[in-house]
């Protein structure tokens, strides 16, 4: 799960003023990596810290589920309660926390893994969190450079590699987020109030479930811009969308569409 700012025009838009000349709404999203599509949305203002939504956006996790956030969505009451239903999560830890070290599963670097073991949260965080969890330290590829990062999950089985590839999942949610907000073109807003914003949001989310259910009846191979460009050339046209591909020289298919149920699965998972 993740966010997305939408810009917002200041004197416009009093009621998304979080700064003193900037303003934007915030559509924070819960996104299912097997099939990518969204599975809960919730529409805001920028001013509104991302930890705040975390329990309403994974009230609908179920026991054995991955959750995978970023460290905006760190709440440890929230991963405990995520921890007793069952659910396992990946998240990133903040700078300014601070634990106590127990068991390592490792000694020295291993390949990209700095470090891997057991800690336990010490100051104010230990009465939310008392349990163990676990920490791995490992360099990850980002903007051409490695970086160090540092994870962590309550999941002890794991391997320390695959808990970096369940994060590195998360940024396909980015992918999705493009597709939003340039395709649909949801930067461009048609009214001013809140619940104008809120229901265009709606309306992109919904315009783009219709649209991968079309695709996937019509057994369509082609990237979803292309799907979206080509409806859109023909909206007030009484076509079937087979004739259509068929007229625009699409029906022999080419590549891979998003959301294949192949796509999600990380070496080693059924």
């Amino acid at each position: 799960m993740d966010t997305t700012p939408i810009p917002l025009i200041a004197r416009c838009r009093d009621w998304a003023q979080h700064r003193r000349r900037k303003a934007a709404a915030q559509c924070h999203l819960r996104l299912d990596l097997q099939t990518f599509l969204p599975r809960f949305a919730i529409g805001g203002t920028a001013g509104e810290h991302d930890s705040l939504r975390a329990r309403e956006l994974c009230a609908g996790v179920r026991a054995g589920e991955i959750v995978i956030f970023a460290k905006a969505y760190l709440d440890f009451a929230h991963l405990a309660d995520l921890a007793m239903r069952g659910a396992f999560w990946v998240t990133r830890a903040k700078d300014n926390w601070r634990c106590r070290g127990g068991r390592k599963f490792q000694r020295g670097r291993h390949g990209n893994i700095l470090r891997d073991d057991l800690i336990h949260l010490t100051g104010p965080a230990r009465k939310y969190y008392p349990v163990e969890l676990r920490r791995v330290v490992a360099l990850v590829e980002g903007d051409g450079q490695m970086r160090e990062m540092t994870f962590l999950t309550n999941h002890l089985e794991w391997s320390a590699p695959t808990i970096a590839d369940l994060y590195r999942c998360r940024w396909e949610i980015e992918v999705f987020f493009k597709q939003i907000k340039q395709t649909l073109q949801l930067a461009d807003f048609l009214g001013n109030s809140a619940h104008a914003a809120q229901w265009q949001i709606w309306t992109a989310l919904l315009t783009y479930v219709r649209l991968r259910c079309c695709a996937w009846l019509r057994q369509w191979t082609h990237s979803f811009t292309r799907l979206f460009a080509l409806l859109r050339s023909a909206l007030w046209q009484k076509l079937d969308l087979r004739s259509l591909r068929e007229v625009c020289g699409t029906a022999g298919g080419g590549g891979r569409f998003w959301g294949t149920p192949q796509q999600a699965f990380l070496a080693g998972f059924g």
